[in-house]
């Protein structure tokens, strides 16, 4: 089993202050799990983070990772939410702002 920082993506653009914040991390975690997104078992969600608008999602499966990361086009849409939203997927680093910025 892969370490939990190479089983773990950072998601941008989730919608600020829309929901409550338990309900925004069901919605990420039905995203993530869906295999349309090209997801897989999502073993947990960090949201909110120390950065608006930020969330981490770690899979059970470092392969899970791989092919999130392949689909170039993840909106979140969901009937609570009044539209979609167009969420950027990166790898994860220590440094979570220096790895959103060089997007």
């Amino acid at each position: 089993r892969a370490a939990k920082s190479t089983r773990t993506v950072v998601i941008a653009g989730v919608p600020d202050g829309l929901l409550q914040d338990d309900v925004m991390a069901d919605i990420l975690t039905i995203h993530f799990q869906r295999s349309r997104n090209n997801g897989g078992d999502v073993q947990e969600v960090t949201y909110p983070t120390g950065n608006k608008g930020v969330a981490y999602i770690t899979f059970e499966d470092q392969e899970v990772v791989e092919s999130v990361l392949k689909k170039d086009d993840h909106r979140l849409e969901d009937k609570r939410l009044s539209q979609s939203y167009p969420l950027r997927v990166t790898p994860y680093c220590e440094k979570v702002s220096s790895c959103i910025i060089h997007l």
